[in-house]
C-alpha cells in the first residue's frame, strides 16, 4: 500500500512529507531543525488554516522515512523544489527553523525563480565567519574546540567523529520505547526550561512520534550537524528575495550574534528580536505572525 506522506524524488529516493493548513492558496515550505522532522510544522497547522496558507514540510535525508543520502544544503534545496513540483506548487516562500535556516537560504539562493520570500528563525549564521566562531555563547574551551574542529574536518569524518556521543544520547532517549508518555518525558527533560515548558503542553503521543522520527535513525542528525557549522557551499549573496529573521533574546542555542551577521550579509533582510523568548518559542508562540509575513510575498500555490 502506498503511503500518501511519502513521495519519490526524480532519482527514486523516498521523501517523507507533512502537509497542513489550506489545500490551496499561498504555499510555505518548511525546513525543520536538528534533530527534528517534518512534524515540527504540525503546531502551525491551525494558524495556516486560518490564514489560508498551504504549509508543507519535508524530512531531510535520514530522518523519518526519507531515504538517507550524502546530502548538502544545495541537494536538500533541489529535493525540496522536486517535492514542490510533485505537489503542483510553482512559487512559494521558504521557512527554516534553527539548523533549517541555512537550508531555506540555500533554496532561495539556488532557485530564485521559485522562492518569493525566506523566513529564518533562530538559525546559525555562517559559523566560521562569526566572532567568536561558534553559534552560541558560554561554551567551555572544549566545546569551542569542538566547533572549530567541525569547521575544518571533512564532512564524512565529522559524521564518524560525532557518532559515538550521539548514539549514546539516542540510547538514553530510547526512541524504540513503546510507552509514548515515558518517551515524551525523557525528551522534554533534556530541553532548556523555556523550551521544555512549551513542548510539555503538546500531546505525549505527538512528542513521541516526533522523537521517533527525529532520532530513530542516526543518519539525519549526523549529516545535519556535519554540514551546518562549516563554510556553506552556496552563495548567500544570491538570496535576492526579501528575507525575514526572527530570534529570541533568551535563546541558549543560537546567540543574537548570528542574527546580526545575517542581517549584515544578506541583500534584503529584516530582523525581529522576540523579547523574553528562548529557542523554540521564537516559532511556537508566533506561527500566525510568521506565516502572515511570508504568505504576503507568496502567490497562489497551485499551477
Amino acid at each position: 500500500m502506498t503511503d500518501p506522506e511519502v513521495v519519490r524524488l526524480p532519482d527514486g529516493r523516498r521523501a517523507h512529507l507533512w502537509q497542513g493548513g489550506a489545500t490551496t492558496g499561498p504555499a510555505v515550505l518548511f525546513f525543520h531543525g536538528c534533530p527534528d522532522t517534518r512534524l515540527a510544522a504540525r503546531p502551525g497547522d491551525d494558524a495556516a488554516r486560518r490564514l489560508g496558507v498551504r504549509l508543507v514540510a519535508v524530512s531531510r535525508p535520514g530522518y523519518g522515512l526519507s531515504a538517507p543520502a550524502a546530502s548538502s544544503h544545495l541537494s536538500v534545496a533541489d529535493d525540496t523544489v522536486a517535492v514542490a513540483d510533485l505537489l503542483g506548487i510553482d512559487r512559494f516562500a521558504v521557512l527554516g527553523m534553527s539548523v533549517g535556516g541555512p537550508y531555506a537560504l540555500a533554496c532561495a539562493a539556488a532557485h530564485p525563480d521559485r522562492v518569493t520570500a525566506a523566513g529564518v528563525i533562530a538559525a546559525p549564521a555562517l559559523v566560521p565567519a562569526l566572532e567568536p566562531p561558534w553559534p552560541r555563547d558560554g561554551l567551555t574551551p572544549d566545546e569551542q574546540e569542538f566547533f572549530a574542529r567541525l569547521a575544518r574536518t571533512p564532512v564524512d569524518e565529522c559524521v564518524e567523529l560525532m557518532r559515538p556521543d550521539f548514539e549514546e544520547f539516542v540510547a538514553r532517549v530510547a526512541p524504540d520505547d513503546p510507552d509514548d508518555e515515558a518517551l515524551a518525558r525523557r525528551w522534554v527533560a533534556g530541553l532548556p526550561p523555556q523550551d521544555a515548558a512549551l513542548v510539555d503542553v503538546l500531546p505525549g503521543a505527538d512528542i513521541a512520534e516526533q522523537v521517533r522520527e527525529s532520532v530513530g535513525r542516526t543518519g539525519g542528525y549526523l549529516r545535519d550537524a556535519a554540514v551546518s557549522f562549516r563554510d556553506w557551499e552556496f552563495d548567500f549573496g544570491q538570496v535576492r528575495c526579501p528575507t525575514f529573521l526572527w530570534y529570541g533574546d533568551l535563546d541558549q542555542q543560537v546567540s543574537l550574534r548570528n542574527a546580526t551577521w545575517l542581517v549584515q550579509h544578506l541583500p534584503d533582510a529584516s530582523l525581529v528580536v522576540r523579547e523574553r523568548t528562548g529557542h523554540l518559542g521564537t516559532l511556537l508562540n508566533h506561527w500566525e505572525d510568521v506565516l502572515t509575513t511570508l504568505s504576503r510575498a507568496a502567490p497562489t500555490a497551485s499551477r
